[in-house]
């Protein structure tokens, strides 16, 4: 396929572009700053700005699949910034005719128990809290939007590097837990999850979490 990954070179984004690429794909990485982008035979570097949606929409035209991982933990007001930017980024992919768009979610929009998420809980860190009601927000967006075909992953609680297993487990809404009742998964099996969304269509329309 040909893929666009916008924030391809971040914490998140540049896992899923290593996946994307070991798996064949043709891939555009729409960054801000292109030098920080490997060097690859399938890999065409895009320097973007996702405010920019005229640009944004004519860089994404021709795609099969927008993988957005995009984030605002580099902004002041991190929420508003992940917004106003998720925002763009949609109005672009819809723009664009792209069908498809896949969506780097947070974990702070998981339930814990009925009707409440991880984000409302007393002991949630005060500094991922806008960026996961930024996400909130955004997944409050795409429920919302009928002309695109979306998906929403979110991972686990506790998002660490670690090994490419390819081994886990998929959830809906609920906040995934392993034996021990912690919930994680690495950035590595997280990329391999959202890749294999992309490339087998599971979850249209909907938000989906990973986790061990």
């Amino acid at each position: 396929m040909k893929i666009a990954i916008i924030g391809a070179t971040g914490y998140v984004g540049s896992k899923l572009l290593n996946e994307a690429l070991e798996r064949g794909h043709q891939v555009s990485a729409l960054v801000q700053n292109i030098a920080k982008l490997p060097a690859h035979a399938a890999l065409t570097a895009i320097k973007t700005d996702v405010n920019d949606e005229a640009t944004l929409s004519a860089q994404l035209a021709g795609h099969d699949i927008v993988i957005s991982a995009f984030s605002g933990h580099a902004a002041g007001d991190v929420y508003q910034y992940f917004v106003d930017g998720f925002q763009h980024i949609l109005n672009s992919v819809k723009a664009s005719g792209v069908p498809r768009l896949l969506v780097v979610g947070g974990a702070g929009s998981l339930e814990v128990a009925p009707g409440v998420q991880v984000v409302d809980t007393p002991d949630f860190p005060a500094e991922w809290k806008g960026t996961a009601l930024g996400a909130r927000t955004a997944l409050e967006l795409l429920r919302k939007e009928s002309a695109l075909d979306w998906t929403m992953l979110s991972p686990s609680a506790h998002l660490e590097p670690g090994a490419r297993t390819g081994k886990f487990r998929l959830g809906g809404d609920q906040l995934l837990l392993d034996a021990q009742g912690e919930s994680r998964i690495s950035v590595e099996d997280y990329a391999v999850a959202m890749l294999n969304e992309a490339e087998n269509a599971q979850h249209s329309r909907q938000r989906f979490t990973v986790g061990y």
